[in-house]
């Protein structure tokens, strides 16, 4: 199989070498909008780098990563479904809603599989605790709590293209609640604040962000995301249920300190970025894609998966805006 990566920032790089090594994946060619940089990587990997995009979807791979700037997901996944070609991209798809509403129409106009990044599907934790609700091991769901929480804060200038702290973080959380518990979200109460660095509040944004999801299904949910978790990356998700309680992201790496006399406390180093705490589900990830560029199975996160949470982020970001409970249905319009 042939598969294309385009961009080679971070997130780029995490898959160059990913890629790699799926099985089955003989062919790896890496463009980006710097062909040195793209060069450089392929050099690193043992990959083929390209000259250009134009030259990248000349070469018709069976399948495309997209690991470009936000800016650029709308284009390339819609020079994908017009190229014919499976297509991968990391979130989200569009700056906003009417924008991913536009490329999913394109996508489904072509009939080519698209998948969205959101790995937290693929962590062993996470589909542990989601399969013990579901098996019913947990009784009636009644409460969630999810938190994405940095160890410290991204750079100013990443902040204008962010969407905000609930697109670029919770959308995360969002996607892990509706997915794990096969409800959906109905109305958000969210709020915010700003303790941290002033660029945080000169980009319209907030450094740490908390809000309140009601389900269809009567449960709550708490999520909570920040950049200043100085104790380290923290990303768990609990259902608590009436005959028990599921936790993925509490292992002995969690940044978590007890103040019991008897308590053991963290053993090991805590986990220092997403890197680090998903490399296993990233993997997972694109192992899923390749099965879905050869056609074996179908996407397992879909675009329209990708609009749902990204229709809670938007809610969330207008209820801190405007300090009042918002409903899903304000921000389908």
């Amino acid at each position: 199989m042939k598969v294309g990566l385009v961009g080679v920032g971070r997130i780029g790089a995490l898959h160059a070498g990913t890629l790699r090594d799926l099985p089955g994946v003989d062919t790896v060619l890496v463009a980006d909008a710097d062909p040195g940089r793209a060069k450089v990587c392929a050099d690193r990997f043992g990959l083929t780098p390209v000259g250009s995009v134009d030259d990248l979807f000349a070469a018709r791979p069976d399948g495309v990563v997209i690991a470009a700037p936000t800016a650029a997901h709308t284009d390339l996944v819609g020079r994908a479904a017009r190229t014919g070609v499976a297509v991968f991209c990391e979130k989200p798809l569009a700056p906003d809603a009417a924008g991913t509403r536009a490329v999913l129409a394109e996508v489904e106009a072509t009939g080519v599989p698209l998948q969205v990044g959101f790995q937290r599907r693929f962590d062993p934790g996470y589909q542990a605790a989601r399969q013990r609700l579901r098996s019913g091991e947990l009784g009636r769901l009644h409460s969630v709590w999810a938190c994405t929480l940095d160890p410290a804060p991204p750079p100013a200038e990443y902040l204008p293209t962010s969407g905000g702290i609930f697109r670029d973080c919770g959308v995360h959380d969002f996607d892990a609640v509706r997915w794990a518990t096969g409800a959906e979200v109905v109305e958000v109460h969210a709020t915010g604040a700003n303790r941290g660095a002033d660029f945080f509040a000169a980009a319209g944004d907030v450094d740490t962000g908390h809000a309140l999801l009601t389900m269809d299904d009567g449960t709550l949910v708490s999520v909570a995301v920040s950049r200043y978790n100085g104790a380290g990356y923290d990303v768990r998700l609990e259902l608590h249920g009436s005959l028990g309680t599921a936790v993925a992201g509490l292992d002995d790496r969690a940044p978590l300190t007890s103040t019991e006399p008897t308590a053991q406390g963290t053993k090991s180093r805590p986990y220092a970025n997403f890197a680090e705490r998903f490399a296993a589900a990233y993997v997972a990830e694109l192992a899923a894609f390749a099965d879905v560029a050869a056609g074996r199975i179908p996407s397992p996160c879909g675009g329209e998966d990708a609009l749902e949470a990204f229709y809670v982020a938007d809610a969330c970001e207008l209820s801190r805006r405007e300090n009042r409970p918002v409903r899903i249905e304000e921000v389908r319009r």
